[in-house]
């Protein structure tokens, strides 16, 4: 791989990955807000999908804003496991995989821009 491709690559994966967390927070966020005012089981957890999605958003901006990239990384990371945990309590196995691929690509983009900030 060529030095340029490298230079490149983690800035490509943190974009990419910070803008799908951006906009999938953002449609989620939008669903809960109609689902606030619903009675039940379904109230709760619109109000919980409410707040985990306006948390998300916040952290994926900050995520993308290259000095609060490591604050808002790892408020991604708390996140994601805490929607990983909700959605293993409610069987949703589907949901578990794209918050896993979210996670890795968030740790990576975290542990090379670390790596890289060495001297």
């Amino acid at each position: 791989m060529t030095a340029t491709v490298r230079n490149y690559a983690l800035p490509f994966l943190r974009w990419s990955t910070g803008l799908v967390v951006l906009w999938q927070s953002w449609l989620t966020f939008r669903f809960s807000i109609t689902h606030l005012n619903a009675s039940g089981h379904s109230s709760v957890l619109g109000h919980v999908r409410f707040v985990l999605s306006g948390a998300e958003i916040f952290a994926a901006v900050l995520f993308l804003i290259p000095l609060c990239e490591k604050i808002g990384g790892y408020l991604l990371l708390v996140i994601f496991g805490l929607a990983i945990v909700i959605h293993t309590l409610h069987g949703d196995l589907g949901g578990i995989v794209v918050l896993f691929v979210y996670a890795a690509a968030v740790f990576a983009c975290l542990a090379l821009r670390t790596e890289s900030a060495r001297p």
